[in-house]
């Protein structure tokens, strides 16, 4: 988030509503933001889902995958990973000339070797959530108050997404380092990031 955020953070909107300023004016952030993001998942097929198109978001903005995301569930068999699982060589050709996602090889080749490593998980931890959830941080690891100070000084490399990032790259997982891991935490649930004096932290709980 490298534009410029006022100091607290928050923006006021014409309708009252308060946001994490982040949502700018566009339509599909605040959509995003009011509906989805810190919203917790534990469906497994959303939750690998949200993880590759972390992957895909590296050096891009979020913004652009978004608008692709419908084209991304379409490419990806709506992210069934069994099914991606079995994707080969000539899928990823077909993927490369898909214009409607980010045809980039590597994170394309990374998405079907992450489904082959999620149905492993599945089979070892019984499922995607429940190996995730491990990394909660405990109530009293987190900051007494999520300020966007907090957020982009303490909180885009923490102590359990470097441990998640570890455990996936164990398993064979690849796009998943830290940032991308700490990203995925914030938009299944994991952590409540919604600032103080955000209409939506409430919503999301603790």
């Amino acid at each position: 988030m490298a534009w410029e955020a006022p100091p607290d953070g928050l923006k006021k909107y014409d309708d009252g509503t308060v946001r994490c300023f982040w949502c700018g004016d566009h339509e599909d952030y605040i959509l995003y933001h009011d509906e989805e993001w810190g919203d917790p998942v534990n469906d497994d097929q959303r939750l690998f889902e949200k993880i590759c198109l972390e992957g895909f978001q590296s050096g891009l903005s979020w913004l652009t995958i978004l608008r692709k995301r419908e084209n991304f569930r379409k490419a990806f068999l709506d992210f069934d990973f069994r099914k991606v699982a079995k994707f080969g060589e000539k899928d990823v050709e077909r993927l490369l000339q898909d214009a409607g996602i980010v045809r980039h090889r590597k994170k394309i080749e990374s998405t079907i070797n992450n489904a082959k490593r999620a149905s492993e998980m599945v089979d070892e931890f019984g499922s995607l959530y429940d190996f995730f959830k491990q990394f909660q941080p405990a109530p009293d690891q987190r900051p007494a108050k999520i300020t966007w100070d907090v957020l982009v000084s303490e909180l885009t490399n923490t102590a359990e997404s470097k441990e998640m990032a570890k455990q996936l790259k164990k398993r064979g997982w690849s796009f998943v380092g830290p940032t991308t891991a700490y990203a995925f935490m914030q938009a299944m649930g994991l952590v409540n990031d919604h600032l103080e004096g955000c209409d939506f932290r409430s919503k999301r709980g603790k």
